[in-house]
């Protein structure tokens, strides 16, 4: 669900396969809590397709009480959210914990949401629920998140991107999923929460206790509350792509010696000023041991960024009050030249027929010959600058209000 700790962006959404060849809800029995050998499960829905489990937990009681899951969200330590939604308005409001039990008095009759993490780690009873999920490696199971709702009670239509078995505690809850692979993902940008725009169930279910739902990552789902209701969430750890990468990499750095550091013995004198060439970037390959991608994504675009900011003594200020284009254009026409702050350092690489300009840790696309004499010269002339095109003008612009350039000199206006 979305209040889980998110992960760093990684790769983007996974969308659900092609329908399962097996039904989407089955019975469970006590021999096969999953309605099915655990086996079959993981062959043919984990990771691949949702699946409704009716009484997966049979007469099923719930470990923890809605005033006690109360208590601990007023707990310094436990990590807890409140979220509200205003039906007329269509309008969501999230507060984080801890909470008073005079917060709890003053909300609404319905349509709000106390959702509680790791209450598996606080409670001995929920914890012993993870001994039916052990033909799953413990590694993956992350922690059991337990929501609390009154009559309406819901976050909204949104989409995980991780497993999670939903089941159902107490009262009961009406899950809607759409098992389209084409379903529009994109979330609201008026509330905190990520919100799908638009979602449209394709299979629709009440939840009784006992009764589990799992969802696979990249399913679109909404589950809303009939009456009050305890859901409990038992989720799985996915790292992202860029999290592995990050922590990997410090974990490989830390073993490496200071002396071990970036080297050009026998390279041919710079042909063009802040060039960062193809024999650096083969270099850079050899000594991070990764490949020689070119690209948007590629080593190159990495390197330019990074060495624009690296050991810089100061971060450079923006504008208080960015120019506008006409303002940039009067100043330049009256001589006033382009100036390069000290502190923004510059570099450029060939990026296709274009170049890519790293300036003080950003990355503009930009000419070849515009990154050039970016790089060459700390000093532009007015007329140089009047002399390009539109488009190179605006990133002109853009690192002028960025704080890397500032205007010097020229004719004072007689306005």
């Amino acid at each position: 669900m979305p209040t889980r700790r998110s992960p760093a962006p990684g790769r983007a959404p996974r969308t659900p396969a092609s329908p399962p060849a097996g039904p989407i809800e089955v019975d469970a029995s006590r021999r096969e809590p999953l309605g099915m050998p655990a086996a079959r499960f993981l062959r043919d829905y984990w990771q691949q397709h949702p699946l409704l489990i009716r009484r997966a937990f049979p007469d099923f009681v719930s470990p923890i009480a809605a005033d006690d899951l109360g208590g601990l969200a007023c707990e310094e330590m436990a990590l807890s959210r409140l979220v509200v939604h205003d039906r007329a308005r269509d309008h969501w409001t999230t507060r984080s914990g801890p909470f008073t039990e005079q917060d709890f008095a003053t909300l609404p009759t319905a349509d709000w949401t106390l959702l509680v993490q790791d209450v598996d780690k606080w409670d001995a009873d929920v914890a012993a629920l993870l001994d039916a999920f052990d033909f799953l490696p413990a590694w993956r199971i992350d922690d059991v998140m337990v929501s609390y709702a009154v009559d309406g009670g819901s976050v909204g239509a949104h989409v995980d991107q991780y497993d999670v078995f939903l089941l159902q505690g107490i009262g009961r809850r009406r899950w809607r999923i759409s098992t389209d692979p084409q379903a529009p993902q994109a979330v609201r940008d008026d509330v905190e929460l990520k919100l799908l725009r638009c979602f449209e169930a394709t299979h629709e279910w009440l939840l009784e206790p006992g009764d589990m739902l799992y969802l696979p990552p990249g399913v679109p789902h909404h589950g809303i509350a009939e009456g009050e209701c305890l859901t409990l969430s038992v989720g799985m750890r996915a790292p992202s792509r860029a999290e592995l990468i990050v922590d990997h990499a410090e974990f490989v750095a830390e073993r490496l010696a200071e002396t071990d550091r970036y080297g050009d013995a026998g390279m041919a004198p710079a042909q063009r000023a802040g060039e960062i060439d193809g024999a650096v970037i083969d270099r850079l390959a050899g000594l991070l041991g990764v490949p020689d991608r070119r690209g948007p994504d590629g080593l190159a675009a990495w390197f330019v960024g990074f060495i624009t900011r690296y050991r810089s003594a100061q971060w450079v200020a923006p504008r208080p009050r960015p120019l506008t284009a006409g303002a940039l254009e009067s100043r330049l026409a009256r001589g006033a030249s382009l100036v390069r702050n000290p502190w923004s350092r510059c570099a450029w690489t060939a990026e296709g027929r274009g170049a890519l300009l790293g300036i003080g840790g950003a990355s503009h696309r930009c000419s070849r010959a515009l990154a050039e004499r970016l790089c060459a010269a700390p000093e532009i002339a007015a007329a140089e600058v009047l002399a390009l095109a539109a488009e190179e003008r605006e990133l002109v612009r853009a690192l002028v209000n960025a704080g890397h350039y500032g205007l010097a000199g020229g004719r004072r206006s007689t306005r």
